[in-house]
């Protein structure tokens, strides 16, 4: 299993999951209760997510959140949002915020 999955969020979010120890935001817009898993990437996947979620909106501050797979007790399935499509990962359960190995700013500084 891939090791690293990379979610990102609006900097103020990372920033309350870190004072509570757990981060359960799913996607922009919708937290982990509604949507039943947190959407995740892997490296080569995020570009086309941030840009979809966050392109026109620099003003959330969006970070990309580098989380440790191994440091998860919730099970992490892969799945296609419609058969035949790209697998992406799904987190089914809250992140630990000590899972979070590093929150990059996005995009990442030239």
């Amino acid at each position: 299993m891939t090791t690293e999955l990379w979610h990102i969020t609006e900097r103020a979010r990372w920033e309350a999951a870190r004072r509570t120890g757990v981060y359960e935001q799913s996607t922009r817009g919708r937290t982990l209760a509604e949507e039943g898993y947190i959407h995740c990437s892997l490296p080569h996947q995020l570009a086309p997510v941030a840009q979809a979620l966050y392109g026109t909106r620099p003003e959330e501050d969006p970070v990309v959140l580098v989380i440790d797979a191994g440091r998860l007790s919730a099970p992490v399935r892969f799945e296609a949002a419609e058969p035949g499509g790209e697998e992406f990962p799904h987190v089914y359960g809250p992140i630990p915020a000590d899972a979070v190995v590093r929150a990059d700013p996005w995009p990442a500084p030239r």
